[in-house]
């Protein structure tokens, strides 16, 4: 048929997956839509196996919710020539800023790491609280004659 054009839209069900969590553990629940029914179906994780979930059925990362407005502590530490400025493992933010020379960083007493000088660097967690997030380890970044880089960092109280 010269000069006819057209597309084809087939029915097909619109399907939507969640992981969630109950008293036992982790499950995944998928919504299916279809001719304007949703239609939820419960499995263990591998997508197949029915699971009937147990308890409270709540969003996984619902469970251990943050403490409201938990108190944060800031530093802000500029370091010029030699010298060396150490944050404590458990913080929630670092982040060095380096403006001129090649200081070191060391994460966890492993090997210091030569930073350059218009470097920025962040390391940080997202969630806090009483069961929340917190870096593991201390940093340590160390100048040198001609360094010039400002720390900050954040820490819950």
């Amino acid at each position: 048929m010269s000069g006819t054009s057209g597309s084809v839209a087939a029915a097909t069900p619109d399907d939507e997956y969640e992981i969630l969590c109950d008293n036992v553990g982790s499950f995944l629940r998928r919504y299916s839509t279809e001719d304007g029914v949703t239609v939820v179906t419960d499995t263990q994780l591998d997508g197949t196996t029915a699971y009937v979930p147990t308890g409270t059925v709540v969003r996984c990362d619902a469970e251990t919710a943050p403490a409201p407005n938990p108190q944060i502590d800031g530093t802000i530490q500029r370091q010029t020539g030699a010298g060396t400025v150490t944050i404590a493992a458990g913080a929630r933010s670092v982040t060095l800023v380096v403006y001129a020379g090649s200081p070191t960083v060391a994460i966890g007493g492993g090997s210091a790491v030569t930073v350059a000088a218009g470097t920025a660097l962040t390391w940080g967690v997202d969630r806090g609280g009483d069961a929340g997030e917190s870096l593991q380890d201390a940093y340590v970044f160390t100048g040198v004659s001609g360094s010039d880089f400002l720390v900050t960092s954040t820490r819950e109280l």
